[in-house]
């Protein structure tokens, strides 16, 4: 156990709980995690999540952006369904991306676990994504991509993120109830509950209109890393 792997495991925390709460600093607290996995990983030889990472952290950068103005009007989202285009843009996504990145890492490097690298990748990548939309469905990727990062940091021999990685699956499970929730209430009422909204990371609650139709509800509001 080294000190990058336990910052990894610190800024990863916090990072999902923010992500629950939906406070929009989760994005900040989740770039300097990927900082740190991304150096853990390349010496651990999982190169596909090392990578992963500066993608993330790009990713990270968008996503922020997209929770505070991607709504319609440049307001902030909120959270709502996730599209059936969007499943099977996904769903297509991760069988073509786990295909070229096992290639990928089977050809060019010495990785001894090419086939779960690559899957837990396209898989993290796909539910990012619908995650930067507050799509609901991103929980039910991350968690099935989670047992699966759970069994392969224990055959690497990571086990404090292995550790970390049962507490994100724990953490998806409780925020895709909470989303849940949060969609069944703007449903009901045409508001939407804001945490950290504006500058601040505090949980403030705003109420604010939003005119997309995929949840037909309020919205203003900041949230995640």
């Amino acid at each position: 156990m080294t000190w990058v792997e336990i910052a990894g495991f610190v800024t990863g925390a916090v990072c999902v709980w923010l992500v629950v709460r939906r406070n929009v600093w989760n994005f900040a607290v989740g770039m300097a995690n990927n900082v740190f996995f991304c150096v853990l990983f390349v010496q651990a030889g999982l190169y596909a999540e090392a990578g992963l990472q500066v993608v993330y952290f790009g990713l990270a950068a968008l996503g922020w952006w997209w929770w505070l103005h991607g709504g319609a009007n440049r307001t902030a989202l909120v959270v709502r369904r996730t599209p059936a285009w969007a499943w099977l843009a996904v769903g297509a996504g991760v069988a073509l991306g786990t295909g070229l990145l096992w290639w990928v890492l089977m050809t060019f490097t010495d990785s001894t676990v090419p086939g779960a690298d690559a899957l837990t990748t396209a898989m993290s990548l796909g539910a990012q994504l619908m995650l930067n939309r507050k799509w609901i469905g991103n929980w039910l990727i991350w968690i099935a991509a989670d047992v699966i990062y759970i069994g392969l940091y224990v055959h690497k021999e990571l086990y404090l993120t292995a550790v970390l990685y049962a507490l994100f699956l724990t953490l998806c499970v409780v925020g895709l109830r909470q989303w849940r929730r949060v969609l069944a209430e703007e449903s009901a009422d045409g508001t939407v509950l804001v945490s950290g909204a504006g500058t601040g990371g505090s949980d403030t609650a705003e109420r604010g209109q939003d005119d997309s139709g995929a949840a037909g509800v309020a919205a203003a509001k900041a949230a995640r890393s």
